[in-house]
């Protein structure tokens, strides 16, 4: 079988189902694992994948996420190849396509495998008062994160309370209006924007009652494998997380 992924975490995930000599593609968003995935055909990005390029690859399977990529790219690709699409909004959605997956590839002993260990992990989550948090993936405009994304899911599950759960997909914030819902935590991830110490001065100035932390966006929101390492992070942020602005 040859496979094509357009979804970062799942092509690092096919490594991990010892699947690499089936991989023929991926999009240059996928980084992971770095010594292994250079040697993978890149056919584009995530929103604006290469067709043509995809094409002549000859994919027998290729997947693709309600998140990530763009339904016109999706039924576009149907028309000369499989293409399985995950809908990820929540972890136990995230841990379904990871048995879905395996169980589609023949790799039912890796994946079961992989959410013992993501089980595991979740196990282990620490007793800790939940704090009100607002978790940040752009600058100008400035976007958060609602209630029906998988980013949300991982916050509630850590006991951070999103105060824009009410809102859908990832809505513009007016950083000034901030202040006034005063959450413990504002979050600033490393991804998709790139925020910086810079970034977090700047927020600080208009929250100084709350306490701006710089965190790893894969851990929020890269799910398939990398869950299991993300979520033992987490555990150990959680843990010791104070009321001070930083990096973790």
């Amino acid at each position: 079988m040859r496979i094509i992924s357009l979804v970062p975490s799942f092509t690092e995930m096919l490594f991990d189902f010892e699947l690499q000599d089936q991989i023929v593609g991926r999009t240059r968003f996928c980084e992971r694992p770095a010594h292994k995935v250079k040697d993978i055909k890149v056919i584009g990005g995530t929103k604006n994948p290469k067709i043509d390029k995809i094409k002549q690859l000859k994919p027998d399977f290729v997947i693709a996420s309600k998140e990530e990529n763009r339904k016109r790219d999706v039924e576009e690709l149907r028309g000369f190849t499989h293409v399985h699409v995950t809908d990820v909004k929540t972890v136990k959605d995230a841990m379904a396509s990871i048995h879905e997956l395996g169980r589609l590839l023949g790799r039912e002993k890796q994946a079961s495998k992989i959410l013992s260990a993501v089980k595991r992990e979740m196990g282990r989550i620490p007793l800790i008062k939940p704090a009100t948090a607002a978790y940040f993936i752009w600058r100008k405009p400035w976007m958060s994160v609602g209630g029906d994304t998988y980013i949300n899911d991982v916050m509630q599950q850590w006991g951070l309370e999103n105060i824009y759960a009410e809102e859908k997909r990832y809505p513009e914030i007016i950083l000034e209006k901030l202040a006034d819902a005063q959450p413990e935590f504002i979050l600033l991830s490393s991804e998709p924007f790139p925020f910086k110490e810079k970034h977090v001065q700047e927020v600080v100035q208009c929250c100084p009652n709350s306490s701006v932390v710089l965190i790893d966006g894969q851990w929020f929101s890269w799910y398939g494998s990398r869950m299991v390492e993300a979520f033992g992070e987490l555990n150990e942020w959680r843990a010791v997380i104070k009321g001070e602005s930083g990096s973790v």
